[in-house]
């Protein structure tokens, strides 16, 4: 076992647990404030998927070397991950929450519809190419367009009646 792998792996454990309990957080107020969620029926399958995937690398993983050019392209997208969290500030949310307020189009929500979207797409392929797990990639990637293409679907379908 190598402590790079092991660091790399616990980085995203940790980072993916502190973004349940801000997205826990941010929903409860934003409830507060009005808002209403929808497409809830498909969110404990999302968690799932994004669960089996973390377990994958870790099963997987554990004994693998990091190769750093791929763990260079994982730390540039923490650089648009954190760009992504601080443009949405207490509007981010691991769920499809609607406000009745104007969309947030600072920071690359200003370039793009979906940053966050394109970058879990970006991860989902980069982590596993971190520890050499290709088939791990290719699976879940090919789980998360099925995913995103429901809930990009009921994120607009919201959004357009809102």
């Amino acid at each position: 076992m190598e402590t790079a792998t092991l660091l790399f792996l616990g980085i995203i454990i940790v980072q993916r647990l502190s973004e349940l309990v801000i997205a826990k957080r941010n929903t409860a107020r934003l409830l507060a404030k009005g808002a209403y969620e929808v497409g809830a029926a498909h969110y404990p399958v999302m968690v799932a998927m994004h669960s089996v995937w973390i377990a994958c690398l870790l099963i997987f993983g554990y004994d693998e070397t990091v190769a750093l050019g791929w763990l260079a392209v994982f730390t540039v997208l923490q650089i648009f991950r954190v760009w992504i969290l601080g443009s949405l500030g207490g509007r981010w949310t691991t769920r499809i929450i609607v406000l009745e307020e104007p969309l947030v189009v600072r920071g690359p929500f200003k370039y793009f519809s979906h940053p966050n979207y394109m970058l879990v797409v970006a991860e989902i392929i980069v982590a596993p190419m971190v520890l050499g797990l290709i088939w791990v990639a290719v699976v879940f990637t090919v789980l998360n367009a099925g995913m995103l293409w429901v809930r990009i679907g009921v994120e607009s379908k919201a959004l357009a009646l809102s």
